[in-house]
């Protein structure tokens, strides 16, 4: 089982998340304990190569991996999310 931690940031944008949303994601978070087995996860490419994404409605989740530790790096409506 892997340990999540979250970024500050993430951290942050999961605080301002109304109720429903806030729910979603924490279910999410949740499920990526199960690192592999977790349906969804997405791995990214170009300049984000190494992190992976999973999607809830219109909300993403950036994350990464460090040993047996699941970092959350973003999470926020997808207008934009990959802007940086």
């Amino acid at each position: 089982m892997f340990e999540i931690l979250l970024s500050c940031v993430a951290a942050k944008e999961l605080d301002k998340l109304k109720n429903p949303i806030h729910d979603r994601i924490h279910r999410m978070l949740e499920r990526l304990q199960n690192w592999p087995n977790v349906s969804g996860a997405k791995a990214l490419a170009g300049d984000l190569a190494g992190s992976f994404r999973m999607r809830t409605g219109a909300y993403r989740l950036q994350f990464h991996l460090e040993n047996q530790a699941i970092v959350i790096d973003k999470i926020g409506h997808r207008d934009g999310f990959y802007d940086d």
